[in-house]
C-alpha cells in the first residue's frame, strides 16, 4: 500500500489526521480497536499534556509500519515517511513500532517469581531501562505510554474484558515508567484502569466506599477550605486551596502497604495549599495547626529536608471539627510544578525505591531523564528545540539491554558480545558456548550486541572456553573474563592433581606401600586436603625422599613393620595419647611441636635427641636409635639437643618382647603380673614362630612413667613360669 501523505514542510495535525484516515481505512489493532480511532485517542490524551504539534503528528502516524510484512517492506515504509514527513518523524515512528511490538508479557517479566520478589523487581527494572534505552528520542516512550492508556480506555468504554496479562503488564511496567518520567496525568489513569481490570472485585469495593461518603466528604472539605481561607485572609496570606483527589489504586496500595482499614486512611479527606514563597508555607502551617489539632507523628518537613529526588512540600495531618483526620500538603507554586509535571526523579519517592542510595551512574541517568520536562510545555522555537534534541533526549546509558529467547531482559555493559551474554545467563553456558544467533541470524561470537536484540546461544555438550575470549575483542565484561580465568585455573589444578597422584602411586609401588590409604597419609604429612597433597607432589614441594624419611621414622625394623600391619593388637586410649612440648625440652628453643618417635619409643630417663621433620615438628628419638642414626648421617643440620621435662602423671608408651613357652595360661599369667605392678597394657600380640622347645614371642605395649618403672616390670615378668627372656624393643 502506498503512503499518500503531505510533504515535510506542510506537516500539520489536520494533514496527519487525513493521511492516517486514508492509510488505516477500516484496519484494526489486535485488541479490535480501529487504528484510526486509536490514533485520535492518542492525540486527545496528548492535548492534556500540552505538547507541540509535532508529537500529535507522530500519534497519527503511529501504525504506518504495521502494514509491512517483512524487514524489507518496513525499511521502504520508513524511507517513505522520511521523504514525506522528515527524518525526525521517520526515526520516531520506527522506534515506536519496535517498542509497541516488543511483546514483553507479564509472565515473561516475572517468570516463576512472585510479583513482589526481589528477582521480579530487578527484572522489571531492567525492562523499564530497556524501553528508555531503545528510544533515542524519549518522546517515543511517551507515545508508547499514551498508546497503552488509549487501549485501556477502549476496553473500558466498550465494556470489554481486558486481557489479564495486559492489565498486569501495565501495573508492573508502564505506570511506573510514566511515574518515572513525571507524567502524572497518564500515570494515575493507567493505574486506575489497569487495577479495575486486574482486580475488579477490590476495585468495586474501594469505589463503593468512596461513593458512599463522597457527598459528605466533599461538603466537609469545602467547609474546611472556606474556614481556612478566612483565617489566612485575616493574616493577609495569599494561597490557592483545592481538594486533592485520591485515586483508587493509590488507596489500595496504601491500605495494603500500611495494613490499614479504609476508615483509617488519613488522606481520603485531603486538600493542597499553594503559596508564593517558602516563608508563606510555614506561616500557613502555623495557622493550620492553630485552627485544628495536629497529629505530631504525621508531620514531615520535606522543604527543610527534601527527599533524595528533590521533592519538597510540608505534609501534616490535623484532626477536623468532626474528630476525623485531614491530610494537608503545603508547597510553593514552583514546588507544585516540579512535583506535578517535571520530576523525573520523583519515581524514587513514590515507588519506595533506592531511598538514599546515590550512584554516579544512576544520577547521570536521572539527570538525562529530567529533560523530559521540556516535552510537556509549549516551546515557541521549533527549530531550536529540534537542534537541541540530541543533547536533551539521547540516553547515554553505559549499559545495553538484550533479551533471551523467552523475553527475559539481560543487562550487559556497552560493547558486550554473545559470550558476555552466555556467561551472564549461566557460567556453564558460557563455558560451552560455541555459536550465537541475534534476532534469528547466526553471528560471530565477537559481534557487539545492541539494546533490544534477542540473543540465542548454541552450546556444546562438553568442552571449555578459548583463551582468545580473554581479549577485549571477544568480551567486554570483567565478570566474564574472571569466569574464563577461573576455568583455566581449575583445569591447571586438575592437571596437577592427576600428575601428582600418578607420581605418588608410583612411589608407593616402589616402596611396597600400596595398601596405605592416601588421605590418611596426606593428613599425617600435614595436608588437610588430598588434592593439595597431590599438587604438592606434582610441584615437588613434597618428594619421594620425604616419603622414605617418613616411613623410616614410623617403621624401625621388619618386626616393627609386622606389628604395624597386625590386626590383633588390643586398642586402647593410650594409642591416642599426644605428647607435646611439655614432655621434652629442646635445648635453646621454645614453643616447638614435639612427638615421641614410634620406632624407638623413648621414655625417661632415656638419653634423647631431636630431629626436625618436614611436616610433624621435632621427632624425639633415643640416642642409639637406628632410624635416628641413619637420618643424622644424611641431614646432620636437622639434629637438635633435647632433654626430658618434668611432667606430673605423664605416661610413655613402650614395647617389650617376651619370649616364653607357649601355654594356655601364659597370657593370663603375664597380665596378672602387670596388673599387680599397676602397669597399663596398651597392646598385646602373639608372634608365632618355629622356635626350639615350642616357644613363642609376645609383643606387649605398655604405658609407664619412666624407664625405671619399665625395668621393674621386666624383672617381675621374668619371674613368670615359662618366661625365658624379656627385652625392650
Amino acid at each position: 500500500m502506498s503512503i499518500n501523505v503531505p510533504q515535510p514542510e506542510k506537516q500539520t495535525i489536520a494533514q496527519a489526521m487525513d493521511a492516517a484516515k486514508q492509510h488505516y481505512g477500516d484496519a484494526c489493532l489486535r485488541t479490535g480497536e480501529l487504528m484510526f480511532a486509536h490514533s485520535q485517542g492518542m492525540s486527545d490524551i496528548l492535548q492534556r499534556l500540552s505538547v507541540d504539534d509535532e508529537l500529535h503528528v507522530s500519534a497519527y502516524l503511529f501504525g504506518f509500519l504495521d502494514f509491512a510484512s517483512n524487514a524489507k517492506e518496513r525499511a521502504a515504509a520508513v524511507e517513505a515517511i522520511e521523504v514525506q514527513w522528515g527524518n525526525v518523524q521517520a526515526l520516531r515512528i520506527a522506534n515506536l513500532h519496535a517498542l509497541m511490538h516488543l511483546g514483553v508479557q507479564t509472565k515473561n517479566v516475572t517468570g516463576d517469581k512472585s510479583l513482589g520478589s526481589p528477582e521480579s523487581s530487578a527484572q522489571i527494572e531492567r525492562v523499564r531501562k530497556m524501553l528508555l534505552a531503545m528510544a533515542n528520542d524519549i518522546r517515543v516512550v511517551i507515545l508508547r505510554l499514551v498508546s497503552r492508556l488509549q487501549t485501556l480506555r477502549y476496553f473500558a468504554a466498550q465494556k470489554l474484558p481486558c486481557p489479564p496479562d495486559l492489565a498486569q503488564e501495565t501495573l508492573l511496567l508502564y505506570s511506573p515508567l510514566a511515574n518515572r518520567l513525571g507524567i502524572w496525568q497518564v500515570k494515575w489513569e493507567l493505574e486506575d484502569l489497569a487495577f479495575r481490570f486486574a482486580q475488579p472485585t477490590v476495585y468495586k469495593e474501594i469505589s463503593s466506599w468512596l461513593d458512599e461518603k463522597r457527598t459528605a466528604r466533599e461538603a466537609f472539605v469545602a467547609q474546611a477550605i472556606e474556614r481556612l481561607n478566612q483565617d489566612l485572609n485575616a493574616q493577609k496570606i495569599k494561597a490557592q486551596i483545592s481538594g486533592r483527589p485520591k485515586h483508587i489504586y493509590s488507596i489500595y496500595n496504601k491500605m495494603r502497604g500500611k495494613d490499614l482499614a479504609f476508615a483509617d486512611l488519613y488522606d481520603i479527606r485531603a486538600f493542597r495549599i499553594v503559596v508564593a514563597d517558602v516563608k508563606s508555607c510555614y506561616e500557613v502551617l502555623g495557622v493550620l495547626h492553630h485552627l485544628w489539632q495536629p497529629i505530631p507523628k504525621e508531620f514531615d518537613d520535606y522543604i527543610a529536608r527534601p527527599k533524595s529526588n528533590g521533592y519538597q512540600s510540608l505534609h501534616t495531618v490535623v484532626v477536623g471539627d468532626d474528630g476525623r483526620p485531614i491530610e494537608v500538603q503545603i508547597r510553593t507554586q514552583e514546588m507544585h510544578q516540579f512535583a506535578e509535571y517535571g520530576v523525573a526523579a520523583h519515581w524514587r519517592y513514590k515507588e519506595g525505591g533506592f531511598k538514599n542510595e546515590q550512584t554516579s551512574a544512576q544520577s547521570v541517568y536521572d539527570e538525562q531523564i529530567a529533560w523530559v520536562r521540556q516535552l510537556i510545555s509549549w516551546q515557541s522555537d521549533l527549530t531550536r528545540k529540534i537542534a537541541a534534541q540530541d543533547k536533551a533526549f539521547r540516553l547515554n546509558d553505559p549499559n545495553i539491554y538484550v533479551l533471551t529467547p523467552d523475553a527475559k531482559v539481560i543487562e550487559l555493559p556497552k560493547d558486550a558480545t554473545p559470550i558476555d551474554f552466555a556467561y551472564y545467563v549461566h557460567t556453564n553456558l558460557g563455558h560451552l558456548c560455541r555459536g550465537a544467533k541475534v534476532n534469528g541470524t547466526l553471528v560471530p561470537l565477537n559481534t557487539k550486541l545492541q539494546t533490544g536484540q534477542t540473543v540465542q546461544i548454541s552450546a556444546a555438550k562438553q568442552g571449555g572456553p578459548s583463551r582468545d575470549w580473554l581479549r577485549d575483542e571477544f568480551t567486554a565484561s570483567a565478570r566474564t573474563k574472571s569466569k574464563i580465568r577461573a576455568w583455566f585455573n581449575a583445569q591447571a589444578s586438575a592437571e596437577y592433581v592427576a600428575q601428582g597422584r600418578n607420581l605418588f602411586e608410583k612411589e608407593l609401588q616402589r616402596l611396597s606401600k600400596t595398601a596405605l590409604k592416601h588421605d590418611e597419609l596426606a593428613q599425617a604429612l600435614g595436608y588437610d586436603k588430598l588434592d593439595d597433597f597431590y599438587i604438592a607432589f606434582a610441584r615437588e614441594d613434597l618428594t619421594a625422599h620425604d616419603l622414605e624419611v617418613y616411613f623410616k621414622e614410623t617403621v624401625a625394623s621388619p618386626l616393627q613393620a609386622e606389628r604395624l600391619d597386625s590386626v590383633n593388637w588390643v586398642n586402647s586410649h593410650a594409642n591416642k595419647i599426644k605428647h607435646g612440648k611439655n614432655s621434652v625440652l629442646v635445648v635453646g628453643l621454645d614453643d616447638l611441636m614435639t612427638q615421641l618417635a614410634k620406632c624407638c619409643k623413648p621414655a625417661p630417663p632415656d638419653e634423647v635427641v631431636g630431629f626436625v621433620t618436614r611436616a610433624k615438628g621435632v621427632s624425639i628419638h633415643r640416642v642409639g636409635c637406628d632410624n635416628f642414626l641413619n637420618m643424622q648421617s644424611q641431614h646432620p643440620e636437622r639434629v637438635l639437643n633435647c632433654t626430658w621435662a618434668s611432667r606430673v602423671g605423664a605416661r610413655y608408651q613402650v614395647d617389650i618382647i617376651v619370649t616364653a613357652v607357649e601355654s594356655i595360661d601364659m597370657m593370663k599369667d603375664l597380665t596378672e603380673v602387670l596388673a599387680r605392678e599397676k602397669i597399663l597394657v596398651s597392646g598385646l600380640k602373639t608372634v608365632r614362630s618355629a622356635m626350639v622347645g615350642g616357644q613363642c614371642q609376645l609383643i606387649v605395649g605398655l604405658e609407664v612413667e619412666s624407664a625405671t618403672v619399665l625395668q621393674k616390670a621386666i624383672s617381675s615378668l621374668m619371674q613368670v613360669a615359662g618366661v625365658s627372656q624379656v627385652v625392650r624393643m
